[in-house]
């Protein structure tokens, strides 16, 4: 396993982020935990969840699967930089049962912190994340209730996810005018597919220190071999949500299809290399990869030995050109 710092800070965090959201959902509680010790078997040390995954009426069952993995023993919690987020509503119908049930106020972030460790059965979170901008809520407040927590030892470092780069740059400007540390990470969406983030946000992430963490980096199963799966008649994620949906335009479809063309030439599986590319990119921690079986892991890992060759890239940058960084991306 290679291991990177998480942007400014001391921390070794893995170059693959393991991704819990499906633990409850998709995939029941032992198999769970059977992914999880095969993560940390392989070196995988760096463990990402949210107070809300479990959805719906099982909100808060992701967090309370990780902590009956924790409460096995043998040094899991020890080994584990543990991340998770705040922001939605436990409300199983999307709203508040009551106000300030939800988002960044000092109060719900009190509340929210507490409840995720009760379910987590841990007494701190390595790296607190807000897992969307709330536009109500200023800056000093957010930090003042982040730095009662790390007071408190119940937090570590906070970071970031779905933020604009000026967003970036107003909440650590904010954090150094009070003497705060600040954000340490970005959790945004990137991928071969969607590289906006490359104008503002990633750039602003490495001017202030921030480490990168893409999540969906397959394009929610779209780099995936999304096509070859199709031909095959499986892959059901592969066919359904954000890749079903590109896959309606021809010229998308066009594009894919370019891309698994390529990947076969070089003999390589396109979600690996989807992943290889991404630890290619400036800035970039390490993805989030959402494994709901132990071969989906096993992939995962193998992208990790992959080393692109330099044409391979130009080529990807051919079929999936970036917009390039701002503001030349927009004007000149």
């Amino acid at each position: 396993m290679k291991y990177t710092q998480l942007g400014r800070t001391g921390l070794k965090v893995s170059r693959l982020v393991l991704g819990t959201m499906n633990f409850g959902p998709q995939t029941d509680e032992a198999d769970s935990h059977r992914i999880m010790d095969a993560a940390l078997d392989a070196g995988v040390n760096f463990f990402d969840t949210a107070n809300v995954y479990g959805w719906g009426e099982n909100k808060g069952r992701t967090e309370e699967i990780i902590g009956s993995w924790f409460a096995q023993g043998g040094g899991r919690r020890d080994k584990t930089v543990l991340a998770t987020k705040v922001y939605g509503n436990m409300g199983p119908d999307g709203v508040p049962a009551w106000p300030n049930d939800d988002r960044l106020s000092a109060l719900n972030i009190r509340r929210a912190v507490d409840a995720s460790l009760r379910r987590l059965g841990t007494d701190h979170i390595d790296l607190y994340q807000f897992h969307h901008v709330d536009r109500d809520t200023p800056w000093d407040e957010i930090w003042q209730a982040m730095d009662v927590l790390v007071q408190q030892g119940k937090i570590l470092y906070a970071g970031s996810s779905n933020h604009a780069g000026w967003h970036l740059a107003r909440a650590n400007e904010t954090a150094a005018r009070r003497g705060s540390y600040g954000l340490v990470s970005e959790q945004c969406l990137y991928n071969l597919a969607e590289r906006r983030a490359e104008m503002e946000v990633i750039p602003a992430a490495q001017g202030y220190g921030l480490g990168v963490i893409p999540w969906s980096p397959l394009h929610g199963g779209l780099l995936g071999g999304a096509l070859r799966k199709e031909r095959e008649g499986g892959g059901a994620r592969s066919t359904g949500g954000r890749a079903a949906d590109a896959l309606t335009d021809p010229a998308t479809r066009a594009q894919i299809q370019a891309y698994e063309d390529l990947l076969d030439k070089h003999g390589l599986e396109p979600g690996e290399a989807a992943l290889a590319w991404l630890l290619t990119r400036p800035g970039v921690t390490g993805p989030i990869v959402g494994p709901r079986t132990a071969d989906q892991l096993a992939s995962a890992l193998r992208a990790l030995e992959l080393t692109l060759p330099e044409e391979l890239l130009a080529s990807l940058d051919e079929i999936f050109p970036g917009p390039g960084p701002s503001p030349e991306a927009f004007a000149w």
